[in-house]
């Protein structure tokens, strides 16, 4: 491949990326304040991947994807109590009164992030101004024999992490601490790596817009290996309902279709595309001039809504119009 094309290909990836990013900040950004608050407050233990699904999803259905999410960290589910949300949220609570002075909550702080994922440390060293060397206050936590180290250049009262490889904390967390003192990498890896989300990507490109029609084309990539399929004979098969609803800026209904479609797969196929997405796409037509006619007062929007029959799963989507 001459260089030139090389280059030509990893800006275009880049540009992707970054347009991705850019689609997520804005998402995060537009919160309602309790989705936000959530977000804010589980980001050492949320996967990337949980992070977008929750971001892309309405907020009508934002509350169950939060119980969900701790649902998949409790330890013992045939108990009332979720000992893993009780102890993070308990850890937020102590390390927000135990790190002030910081100029942010204590939670979000450095020796916080540490306190939250590996707990209360065995042994807390401090020195105090002009202590080290240099004239720097400091702190050094150990976990059993490993140290985990801040520095505060200033002797502000700003602690920065300095100790940044954590492998061992980690191994010694997982040997000898309690079950629930998870690191963030085991935090993020409390459910079955082989239940992977159904999830999926979704375009909306408008070819017709007048007063009197509205007419464009839906796109859906669907991951082949994030699809349950039911095998009937040689072929493996499974059906997508779809469904499209137009809402206004007040979130008023204004039009709606529903619609399927089968996946379709011979046995062979499935680990020589479990990498690849299927791609569907359905057209729409809006032609009621009086719906149409109460839409551009705002942020009109398609919630686009697509269910599994087979896997039972269900995931919507929210397609902005322009």
């Amino acid at each position: 491949m001459k260089p030139s094309i090389r280059r030509t290909i990893f800006a275009a990836l880049v540009l992707l990326a970054s347009a991705g990013g850019c689609r997520l900040y804005n998402l995060e950004k537009n919160l309602a304040p309790p989705y936000a608050e959530f977000l804010s407050q589980v980001r050492y233990i949320i996967t990337s991947e949980e992070r977008k699904i929750f971001l892309e999803t309405p907020d009508s259905d934002k509350d169950g994807l939060i119980e969900e999410f701790w649902k998949r960290r409790d330890p013992d589910p045939l108990t009332e109590e979720n000992e893993f949300k009780m102890e993070y949220e308990e850890r937020i609570q102590k390390a927000t009164e135990i790190f002030l002075g910081e100029g942010i909550p204590g939670w979000l702080t450095d020796r916080g992030r540490i306190w939250i994922l590996f707990g209360p440390p065995m042994d807390r060293l401090t020195n105090p101004a002009g202590r080290d060397a240099y004239g720097r206050c400091g702190e050094t936590w150990y976990y059993g024999n490993f140290p985990v180290v801040f520095l505060d250049d200033g002797c502000t009262g700003r602690f920065k992490l300095v100790t940044y490889d954590l492998t061992a904390l980690r191994e010694l967390n997982l040997m000898y601490m309690h079950a629930l003192n998870l690191a963030q990498a085991e935090a993020q890896k409390t459910f079955a790596a082989e239940k992977k989300f159904f999830d999926y990507q979704a375009g909306l490109k408008i070819a017709v817009r007048t007063s009197e029609r509205i007419e464009g084309v839906v796109r859906v990539e669907l991951p082949y290996a994030r699809i349950w399929f039911k095998s009937e004979g040689e072929r493996m098969v499974t059906t997508f309902d779809v469904a499209l609803e137009l809402r206004d800026a007040k979130k008023a209904l204004v039009w709606e279709t529903k619609t399927s479609f089968e996946v379709v797969l011979v046995e062979s196929e499935l680990e020589s595309k479990s990498k690849k997405n299927h791609v569907h796409e359905f057209a729409f037509a809006v032609d009621d001039p009086a719906a149409i006619a109460r839409l551009g007062q705002g942020k009109d929007q398609f919630i686009l809504t697509l269910a599994n029959r087979t896997g039972g799963e269900t995931l919507r989507k929210v397609l902005v119009l322009k």
